[in-house]
């Protein structure tokens, strides 16, 4: 009997033990996020346009950065992967709000690479803002009330909130410490609380009353023309980065013509609505994921070539890189470009 109990004992121990062990290998968080090389997706499947033109013998891609939240097996396996990098993570985020950040970017990409294309291809258009959101919350200015990363603010004080602009005007003379009536939409349900206004506002500037949380807005750009409104279709993507290939793969669609002629052609960059590329972070990420995808171009934003250059030359890659400061200098050099000879081919045929 005493045997058969302590073999039950040392088993229960064991089990225990075992549990700990997993728990501490694979659930328990650490302070470190992983980056490796993503995908490069072709574009044209993401994006619909009524009257588009669907002439696209090559293609464009967007491209990714594969970021994950570490645990410590993902950190010992790290060392012994190539293209692998450990940062650690922002001490005033978690994964959901790192998650909503990365769509409202993706989002706010899309309308600006819509713009960008309208404009450059004389398609008249107006801007409608949808709604407010929270993006984060502050821990610094500690929010008083019920708020969740992607709740959408629909009223303060009985006022629509519809822009950005809106939530300062109804905050206008309120200080911290007042109260004020706010209405949120958290999924299919509607908050409705009292939530107490803290000080915020940054370091050197005035002090003024907020909720404490940072918020984004939602706009539509919505064409005069209804044939030439711009779709998206739902993805796992976010982050600003792919700006450039939207509003190329959108120009495309929307004149005559066929801008990739037979190449398939990778990049990234933010784009403004007047076309000007901005600096991305993780470049020498997208080169191999490119790489990989045997892309034959690849643009990138001027200030990152000196990254994407160093990792092309270390993988020993083909692929042409094309440094970029504005749209329209990529224009250019596919204006340029010769037709792919077996592009030239398969139009024959």
């Amino acid at each position: 009997m005493r045997q058969s109990r302590s073999a039950v004992i040392k088993a229960g121990l064991y089990v225990i033990t075992l549990a700990i062990i997993v728990y501490v290998v694979v659930y328990m968080p650490t302070p470190y996020m992983i980056n490796q090389p993503g995908t490069a997706e072709e574009i044209r499947p993401m994006v619909t346009i009524p009257a588009g033109d669907p002439e696209e013998e090559g293609t464009f891609m967007l491209t990714t950065v594969s970021v994950s939240y570490a645990n410590l097996a993902m950190l010992a396996t790290s060392h012994f992967q190539a293209h692998t990098e450990v940062v650690r993570k922002e001490p005033d985020r978690n994964e959901k709000e790192y998650s909503t950040q990365q769509q409202y970017y993706m989002s706010s990409s899309q309308s600006n690479a819509i713009m960008a294309a309208y404009n450059l291809a004389g398609v008249k258009y107006e801007i409608v803002p949808e709604y407010v959101f929270v993006v984060g919350v502050s821990r610094a200015s500690a929010p008083k009330g019920d708020f969740q990363s992607g709740d959408i603010i629909s009223e303060v004080e009985g006022r629509k909130v519809e822009r950005f602009e809106d939530l300062p005007a109804l905050l206008q003379g309120k200080k911290a410490g007042d109260q004020v009536e706010v209405v949120l939409t958290r999924g299919d349900k509607e908050i409705r609380q009292q939530v107490e206004l803290v000080e915020i506002g940054e370091e050197g500037a005035l002090p003024k009353a907020g909720l404490g949380v940072s918020v984004g807005e939602v706009r539509k750009v919505k064409p005069v023309d209804k044939n030439k409104e711009v779709k998206f279709a739902d993805t796992r993507i976010g982050g600003p980065s792919a700006g450039l290939m939207f509003t190329l793969e959108i120009y495309n669609q929307l004149t005559p013509g066929d801008l990739s002629k037979g190449y398939r052609i990778a990049g990234t960059g933010t784009i403004s609505e007047d076309g000007a590329i901005g600096s991305i972070g993780g470049v020498q990420f997208k080169i191999v994921a490119s790489h990989r995808e045997q892309a034959e171009i690849f643009f990138v934003p001027e200030a990152n070539y000196k990254d994407a250059k160093a990792k092309a030359d270390e993988i020993g890659t083909t692929m042409r890189l094309v440094p970029v400061k504005h749209v329209d200098e990529a224009l250019r050099y596919l204006d340029e470009l010769p037709v792919k000879k077996s592009a030239k081919t398969d139009a024959k045929s």
